[in-house]
């Protein structure tokens, strides 16, 4: 059973995840059953992995792209958010960025910081703290940090939730409030460590809350809880 949090900021959290949950409703009412996960406080499918051991760890866009698509990463670069104005294209940046760490080259508190810079500047859209759930703890960091442990990612292609779509189909207008788009992105996350710089492959899924007003680049609203097909 869920328990209320007695911390002074756990109010707050519950309600920029409510907000969270409100902003892609607005294009998503034509189907309740999405409100359920939008809204409720569930694990991320983009989390990150546990450290290695001594053995391997087991439709078209609305906007016109004004960047190169970021199908992966290198280690040892902190994240920036391309300047696109296409969600799709964003949407796929961001999962890379979300999927791919390097504790040989930065802290704990550098990743959080440079994935929270993605974030929309409007504050009451924005869910950083879904974008803190996929970043390891500190202590996990420091295990991982111990072994060299680092991560890439490779996108295989994103898109528009099928619910997503057809909402926006019978309610073009809807999405101008907050001008928030669904997009699910499916890729891969290579995982190596110090003495074995090849590691495994694990499939990743992720959807993503992305905001992209008109003559304005697009930034991360947050990370849904599950995934939508």
């Amino acid at each position: 059973m869920a328990q209320h949090s007695t911390h002074p900021g756990g109010a707050s959290r519950v309600r920029r995840r409510a907000q969270l949950g409100t902003v892609v409703l607005v294009v998503l009412v034509a189907l309740a059953g999405l409100a359920a996960y939008l809204t409720r406080d569930s694990r991320s499918p983009s989390k990150a992995p546990a450290p290695p051991s001594s053995s391997p760890p087991a439709s078209s866009s609305p906007a016109v792209p004004t960047g190169p698509p970021t199908s992966g990463t290198r280690s040892g670069a902190l994240p920036v958010p391309p300047k696109t104005s296409d969600p799709i294209e964003f949407g796929k940046a961001a999962a890379v960025a979300l999927w791919s760490y390097d504790t040989r080259a930065y802290s704990q508190t550098e990743l959080r910081t440079a994935l929270r810079g993605w974030l929309t500047r409007e504050a009451k859209y924005a869910d950083p703290a879904s974008v803190d759930k996929v970043v390891p703890s500190p202590v996990l960091w420091k295990e991982m940090a111990a072994n060299g442990q680092f991560a890439t990612a490779t996108v295989n292609e994103g898109h528009f939730p099928n619910a997503f779509t057809r909402a926006l189909q019978e309610d073009p207008g809807a999405i101008t409030q907050a001008y928030a788009y669904a997009v699910t992105v499916s890729g891969k996350q290579s995982i190596a460590w110090k003495g074995s710089p090849a590691g495994g492959a694990e499939s990743r899924s992720t959807t993503l809350a992305v905001q992209c007003r008109p003559d304005h680049p697009c930034a991360l609203v947050g990370v849904l809880p599950s995934v939508a097909p």
